[in-house]
């Protein structure tokens, strides 16, 4: 099977709504991409979540029919999206929306058969029956009461058929926020080719994390914790392993040594500077050979230093040798931090 979904509309430019004439990009908010709101459960989830980092502390109670799933999240990012198109064209848009389910199943890279309907239906009722309770703020506010993601839907018109033609959508305070204050980031099309929940989750952090830089670090238990998944670490290492194996995030290579994912920018484009110096991008192997050659030390904290000393040299043709060389010589001239 392949890793990615196929394009299932290639030419989404005839469904989209008037307001966009093409969906240029699609936008997801920040809150939701830094702090774990949404379940990457296939099956009803029923839990309570409860997040805390960094003094930002986040509590969403499911509703009767379970925790909103990640999927469902296609719903808020065709909302922000849409909102953010028409605050482009001048407009001033409301809390609520009306679209054609037609076209967010399109733009989502979905299915439009009776079953498609059903799940956008049943999509609408998660977001409006959870509640959340936070302190992170979104256009500036502090919302304390609890709220939904949504706090109203509506299907406005159904055919022969029971499917949803149209739908009506009362974003929530907090979500409206953060669009109007353009607390967004653009995410790949691609990211609605993503079969798995745990891999949209993880391109979520990673775009969030490291967006244009050329390339992000975090620990897997760290990275296990910010993505909100019920397995075990274990497991997910093993269900992490696969990912690497396949290495098919949008925007985003990935690599990990000793347990250090590292994300690297596909995209990114080099400054004249970093050009100049032949910018270097190292092999996970290597920081295996440093730890080696500098035994004790941090090597990603050597690897900064060993980037602002090259950058006063010639550009080297063997980065990843001359990096494990840095690493050795600094052991041998201070031992053991």
């Amino acid at each position: 099977m392949e890793p990615l979904l196929p394009i299932r509309h290639e030419n989404q430019d005839f469904f989209v709504c008037d307001i966009f004439d093409a969906l240029p990009c699609f936008k997801d908010d920040m809150a939701s991409m830094e702090h774990p709101v949404f379940s990457l459960s296939t099956k009803p989830d029923m839990r309570v979540l409860h997040y805390e980092h960094n003094g930002n502390t986040i509590t969403i109670k499911p509703s009767y029919d379970g925790l909103p799933t990640i999927h469902d999240k296609d719903v808020l990012l065709y909302c922000a999206s849409y909102l953010r198109a028409a605050i482009a064209r001048g407009h001033t848009p409301s809390r609520t929306l009306r679209f054609t389910a037609l076209d967010l199943l399109v733009s989502t890279n979905r299915l439009t058969n009776g079953r498609s309907y059903e799940r956008f239906k049943a999509a609408l009722e998660r977001l409006s029956g959870t509640r959340i309770q936070t302190n992170i703020k979104t256009g500036g506010l502090i919302i304390e009461e609890g709220f939904g993601l949504i706090d109203a839907w509506r299907a406005v018109k159904e055919d022969k058929d029971g499917r949803v033609i149209a739908a009506e959508i009362k974003l929530s305070d907090w979500f409206y926020n953060a669009i109007l204050s353009n607390e967004l980031l653009t995410i790949s099309r691609d990211y609605f080719r993503l079969r798995k929940p745990i891999e949209r989750r993880i391109y979520e952090l990673a775009r969030k994390h490291c967006g244009d830089d050329p390339s992000f670090k975090i620990g897997l238990a760290k990275l296990h914790k910010k993505t909100g998944s019920s397995s075990t670490l274990r497991e997910f290492r093993r269900l992490f392993g696969r990912l690497l194996q396949t290495d098919h995030l949008p925007d985003y290579a990935v690599s990990m040594d000793a347990d250090m994912v590292t994300f690297t920018n596909r995209n990114r484009k080099l400054s004249t500077d970093e050009r100049q110096i032949g910018f270097p991008f190292l092999k996970p192997e290597t920081f295996t050979k440093a730890r080696a050659a500098a035994p004790g030390w941090d090597v990603y904290h050597l690897e900064q230093e060993w980037r602002e000393w090259i950058a006063k040299k010639e550009p080297t043709k063997r980065p990843d040798a001359a990096f494990v060389a840095f690493c050795r010589k600094r052991f041998q001239t201070q031992g053991r931090p």
